[in-house]
C-alpha cells in the first residue's frame, strides 16, 4: 500500500503575519511544529494587507502576528473571528539586545520603546545593570516612525547612550543618522511559547489532544544478535534490560506496553503527551539509551488514528517502513496517512569508528568499553582537545551515573587504558577528586 509524504489534510492552518524580517525567522520557528500548516503574509501597513489578511482568516484556524505592534494596527482594521495571538516582546529581546550592544563598549543610558519601564528594570536587575539609566517611551507603542525617531534622538544626549527599539524601520532611520541602535526583536525563544500558546487555542488541537498514539518498537538485527552471543543467560539478561529501558521510556509517556516478544513492543498513550515528551516529533531518546547500553538499534512505527484499530494499523505500516529503509530510523504516519519522517535515531555527539584503528576498538571493547561509549568518548576529545577529566565530568559525557562512571574507569584502569594523574580539591571539605587521563587517546589527539 503506497503512503503519502505530501502535505496532510490534519495539518492546522495558521495565519502567519508581519514585517518580512521578523516573518522569516517565526517561518524558521514553525518547522519545529508539524502540525501547522503556514500561510504567511509580509504586512506593510496598507489597506491591501487588511484585506489579505481577512482572506487568510477564511482558511486559518488561529492568527499569529510576529510583533505586537502589527498586532495593534491590524485590530483597528479587522474584527477577528478565531483565535488571534502575538509574540510579545520580552526581557529575552533586551537580554539579546543588550549583549550586541555591548560589542561596541558598555552603554551608559538606554533609550527604549516597545518594552515598559517595569519589564526594563526586571531584566536589567537580572542581569546586575540596575544602576544604569533607561529612559523608557511612554506614548502609544503604534506611533509613527517619525515620533519614535525624535524621542529617541531626543533622549541621546548623553555620550554612551544605545537606543533599543521595537520597530526595524526605527533602527534603520537611527542607525543611517549614525546613532548606537540596536534592534529589540523577538527571540526565537519567544515565538516558540507563542506557537505553543496559539496550538493549545485551536479547536483541532483540543480534539486531537486525547487522540490515541500507538507505536511498535522493533531492535534491529537482534535475532543475529543472540545467535552470535555466547551463553542464554548472556541473552536474558539483555532481554530484561532491554524491557527496563522501553517500560521506563513508556511510564514518562504515562502510557501502556506491551511486549511481543525478545525484540518487539507496543506502547500506547494519548497524542498531546507523545507531542509534548519527543519535543514535537523531534527526538525519542529511548534510541540513544539503548545505543549506549548495548550499542543497539531500533526501528520505530507510530500510527495516530481516530480509533485504537487505525492507529494500531497506522503503526504497523510506519515500522514497516521505517525497516524497509534500512532501520535506526522513525516514521511516523497519521490519520490520513500522510508521513512524518524519516526521523534518525543517531547520537549527536558520537564519532565514526570506521576512523579509528581496529586495535583500539578492539582493546577498548576487551575492556568493556561499548562502541556507543567509545565514540562518545573520541568526538568530545577530538572536539575540546582534553585528556584529563573527573569522574562527574565522564559522568556528563557519556550521560550515564557517577557511580556506573567509576565503575567503568576501574575496568579501563586495569586494562592500561586510563591512568590516574592527580588530585583535585574542592573549596569544601571532603574527599579529593582523582583526575583520570584518557591515555589510550593520546595519539589521536597528537594527530
Amino acid at each position: 500500500m503506497e503512503l503519502n509524504v505530501a502535505g496532510s489534510r490534519d495539518e492546522i492552518p495558521i495565519g502567519v503575519i508581519g514585517p518580512e524580517e521578523l516573518l522569516d525567522k517565526l517561518l524558521e520557528a514553525i518547522k519545529a511544529f508539524p502540525s501547522f500548516r503556514p500561510l504567511p503574509l509580509v504586512w506593510r501597513g496598507e489597506g491591501q494587507d487588511a484585506a489579505q489578511t481577512l482572506q487568510i482568516m477564511e482558511q486559518a484556524e488561529v492568527l499569529l502576528f510576529t510583533d505586537p505592534i502589527t498586532f495593534k494596527w491590524a485590530k483597528k482594521k479587522i474584527m477577528f473571528r478565531i483565535p488571534v495571538h502575538y509574540v510579545p516582546l520580552t526581557g529575552t529581546g533586551l537580554y539579546r539586545a543588550l549583549y550586541l550592544a555591548r560589542s561596541g563598549g558598555a552603554p551608559v543610558c538606554l533609550t527604549v520603546d516597545g518594552l515598559n519601564e517595569p519589564a526594563a528594570a526586571k531584566a536589567l536587575r537580572e542581569l546586575g545593570e540596575s544602576s544604569m539609566e533607561v529612559v523608557c517611551y511612554s506614548g502609544p507603542s503604534d506611533d509613527p516612525v517619525t515620533e519614535l525617531v525624535r524621542f529617541h534622538r531626543e533622549a541621546a544626549q548623553k555620550p554612551g547612550t544605545i537606543a533599543l527599539t521595537g520597530m526595524k524601520a526605527v533602527y534603520d532611520e537611527l542607525t543611517l543618522a549614525g546613532l548606537r541602535t540596536e534592534w529589540l526583536s523577538p527571540t526565537e525563544h519567544d515565538m516558540t511559547l507563542s506557537l505553543q500558546r496559539a496550538l493549545l487555542s485551536t479547536e483541532t488541537r483540543r480534539s486531537k489532544e486525547g487522540q490515541i498514539v500507538i507505536g511498535f518498537i522493533n531492535i534491529d538485527g537482534f535475532q543475529r544478535l543472540t545467535e552470535r552471543s555466547g551463553s542464554e543467560h548472556e541473552v536474558q539478561r539483555m532481554k530484561l534490560d532491554l524491557h527496563r529501558m522501553v517500560l521506563d521510556y513508556v511510564e514518562h509517556l504515562d502510557g501502556y506496553m506491551n511486549t511481543l516478544g525478545g525484540d518487539e513492543f507496543l506502547f500506547m498513550t494519548t497524542r498531546g503527551i507523545f507531542e509534548r515528551e519527543t519535543g514535537g516529533y523531534k527526538s525519542i531518546p529511548l534510541a540513544r539509551d539503548i545505543s549506549a547500553m548495548h550499542d543497539l538499534t531500533m526501528s520505530i512505527g507510530i500510527g495516530f488514528g481516530r480509533s485504537a484499530n487505525e492507529a494500531g494499523t497506522h503503526a504497523r505500516l510506519a515500522l514497516r517502513r521505517a525497516k524497509e529503509a534500512g532501520g535506526n530510523i522513525t516514521f511516523i504516519v497519521r490519520e490520513d496517512r500522510s508521513v512524518i519522517g524519516p526521523l534518525e535515531m543517531t547520537e549527536p555527539n558520537r564519532f565514526d569508528l570506521s576512523l579509528i584503528d581496529a586495535d583500539l576498538i578492539g582493546e577498548a571493547s576487551r575492556a568493556g568499553m561499548t562502541p556507543a561509549y567509545l565514540s562518545r568518548l573520541v568526538a568530545y576529545v577530538t572536539r575540546f582537545g582534553k585528556l584529563d577529566y573527573t569522574a562527574q565530568e565522564l559522568s556528563s559525557v557519556l550521560d550515564v551515573t557517577v557511580r556506573s562512571t567509576h565503575r567503568f574507569l576501574l575496568a579501563w584502569q586495569d586494562a592500561g587504558l586510563v591512568d590516574v594523574i592527580g588530585e583535585e580539591r574542592g573549596v569544601s571539605k571532603g574527599r579529593p577528586k582523582q583526575i583520570f587521563r584518557l591515555s589510550f587517546l593520546e595519539e589521536r589527539l597528537r594527530t
